[in-house]
Order: structure tokens, then sequence, then C-alpha cells
């Protein structure tokens, strides 16, 4: 596996690391552990899809108390659609994680992330958990985001540090995502930390309107995961004073949250399944802000638009017929079309080859815009997809080989 440098990925009070279990092979990172050294505040986001894997079930309930000390966290297997088994091992490996820690069970939270329909292989985590309690680490809570990557290329990780009523706050999250990336209220797998003291109704809608904002406007394929997962955990070690809606300080977390998760959510996207391009899609003059999300959402997830940004095909037809399909009502005669800044589309018309050609060039560049103005209100939407390449076929029709 490649060597990652994480650097200045660390924050007071966590630690972490990774090691292989077997769940996975002989190779691979597949077993990871985040520890606070004493019980945090904690907040979540969970996959809104009705088939929820046993993780998420037991995870959400224990969230519950508004407090967590460790995370515990699989790839390889989903521990998804696995019965009352499955629900038993996602409590006795939360179990075992808890003993080796010394802390009490119901602070340890626990996801998987792998192959739905499979049991996890409980012997990889009776030999391996007590292993990584044993060899934790301040510095090494990267392990932990190359642990939980499955098809993904790249770990993805962010830090942000700033200033709270005269004290240094730290801010790290990371993240894991490829494919069956759609989430509504939620993501693939994310966890935030931080020293910063919060309270925890305020760190719960603070989370929400982060995800509203940055996992909930993604999309590489349009499938919600059994498993998707955000949590957040706050440990106060900071030293600041608690923060709640009443804090001038709320704003300044809230933004630097929005920010952090904003850049995973993209990092997601662009390392999707098979992706060569990050393409934001900006739908303006809606008759309302849901009007214009569903319009950009469908035209983002629509197969012949993503093949066509991966062939470099500047065929707008494919856009304003998914426009067609969105739901959202509209003039066809008034809407216009552009690739960054070349507008392809006018009332309803194209401006020819020579527009054309020039929009090709834009559709070249691994990041680009296309905006959709429907010249009907004041309502718009972005929403960051990527393109669908030959690859992602690849990677999802071999997946379980």
């Amino acid at each position: 596996m490649t060597e990652y440098s994480f650097g200045n990925f660390t924050v007071q009070g966590f630690r972490g690391g990774a090691i292989k279990s077997g769940i996975r092979g002989k190779d691979r990172l597949d077993l990871a552990l985040i520890v606070s050294d004493k019980p945090a505040v904690a907040a979540g986001v969970f996959t809104t899809s009705q088939v929820k894997a046993a993780p998420v079930v037991l995870g959400y309930e224990r969230l519950k108390k508004g407090k967590a000390q460790a995370i515990l966290v699989n790839s390889g297997i989903a521990n998804a659609c696995t019965g009352e088994e499955g629900m038993r091992n996602a409590k006795l490996t939360a179990a075992m994680a808890a003993d080796a820690l010394g802390i009490a069970e119901e602070l340890v939270q626990v996801s998987s992330t792998g192959v739905i329909g499979m049991q996890l292989e409980v012997e990889c985590f009776r030999f391996g958990i007590p292993k990584l309690a044993g060899r934790l680490s301040p510095d090494a809570l990267g392990e932990v985001a190359l642990a939980m990557m499955t098809t993904d290329t790249v770990p993805k990780t962010a830090v942000r540090e700033f200033i709270v009523a005269g004290r240094p706050v730290k801010l790290v999250g990371m993240a894991k995502g490829a494919g069956m990336i759609m989430p509504n209220m939620a993501t693939m797998l994310c966890y935030l930390l931080t020293d910063a003291a919060v309270e925890q109704e305020t760190l719960q809608a603070m989370l929400r309107q982060s995800v509203a904002q940055s996992f909930n406007i993604i999309t590489v394929d349009g499938d919600t995961s059994t498993n998707d997962t955000v949590l957040i955990l706050a440990n106060g070690k900071a030293g600041n004073a608690m923060i709640d809606t009443a804090s001038p300080e709320c704003a300044l977390f809230q933004q630097q949250l929005d920010e952090i998760c904003r850049e995973l959510a993209l990092k997601i996207v662009r390392d999707g399944e098979g992706a060569t391009k990050l393409v934001t899609v900006r739908v303006n003059g809606a008759p309302s802000k849901a009007a214009a999300e569903q319009a950009a959402r469908t035209i983002a997830n629509s197969n012949l638009v993503k093949t066509a940004f991966f062939g470099e095909d500047a065929n707008w037809g494919r856009i304003i017929a998914a426009l067609g399909r969105s739901g959202v009502i509209f003039d066809a005669e008034k809407v216009s079309i552009a690739f960054d800044a070349v507008v392809m589309v006018e009332n309803g018309i194209g401006r020819g080859r020579e527009v054309e050609a020039a929009a090709t060039k834009v559709l070249k560049q691994k990041d680009f815009t296309v905006t959709v103005d429907l010249h009907g209100g004041d309502g718009w939407a972005e929403i960051f997809t990527c393109d669908f390449s030959l690859e992602y076929v690849t990677i999802n029709a071999d997946y379980r080989t």
C-alpha cells in the first residue's frame, strides 16, 4: 500500500490506530480504533435508508445519551442484512473494545463498511482488538482513514485550527467513500474530532446543518448506503467556555465545521469510483430552493449526462432532457445552459457549433461547473457530482471478487 504522511492530523485528547486483522486478508489495514481520553460529547447523523446495518441501529440507540469515548471501525464486511446474529456481533465487538480499553460498553460506537450480507469474522476482532488497543497513539489517527477505505484510492482527511475566546481549538475529520454515494442526512463513514467544549444539543444541530450543505449535496452514483454514518466527538480538552446556541463563538465553530465537511465531501466526489472529473451542477431561477435541488440532482445523477462528461462531449441535449423529467415546472423556452463561462443554450436553443467547440474545451478540465438557469424564480441549488467512466463498471462488476 502507498505510504501517506498525515502531518498535522492530531487533536489533543484523542488517540487512534489500525491493524491488519485478517478481515480483508493479510496485507490490508482493516480494523481501527479512535479513543478519547475521557467521555466526549457526541452527535451523529445516520443513513435514512430503510435497510440499516446493525452498527447503524446500535449507534443510533447509543447516541441518544449524547456521549461516546471510542469508535471501532472495520472495512471489508458491512454487517448489513445480517439479522439477529449481526446485531449480536455488533454488540460483541463493541464489548471487546470496551473491555480492552477499560471503558463502559455504551460509550463505544461501532461502524462497518464493505460487502452487504456477510457476517463479521468475530475471531479477527478477538485477535485484533487487544493488539490494537495496545498500540494506540495520538499520531496514528491517520491510520484510521486508511483502514476504513474500500474502493477509495486515497485516504480523505482535513484539519482546521482556530481560536475560541482566546483558546486554540482544533477540528480534524476523516471520511471514506467512493461509490454508493448519494446520501440523505448522512454520508458513507465520516468521523470528526475536536478538543472544543460544545453543548450536546448545539453540537447535534450544527452537525445536521453542516451535513445538509456538504455530504447531502454530493452524488457519485445515486445510491444510498446501508451503513452511512457521520459522528463528531468533542472532548473539551481545549478548555474553552462551553459553546452553545447563545455563545458568540457558536457561529465561528459552525463555519469551521461547515468548511471541513465541505472539504471532505468534495474529496469523496473527486475520488468517486472511476471518476476523472469533479462537476458542480448549479440550477438558478427555479420556483423554490427545493425545486432547484430536485432539478440539479436529476441532472447530476443522469447516467447519460455523466457519460457525456467522461467522453468530453458537450451534449447539452442530455442535460435539458434530464431537466425535463425532473418533475420541476419550468418554461423550456426560457432555459439557458452554460459550461463555466461558455453559454451553450439561450432561451432553450443551442448557440451553434462554434460555441459547442468552446464548451468541449471546458469539459477537458478536471473541474468545471454546469449552470442551468430556468428564469422562473429565485430558487437555486448546487449538487456536486463526477463523470461516469468505464472503470466504474469494472470496479462494481468485480466488487465481491
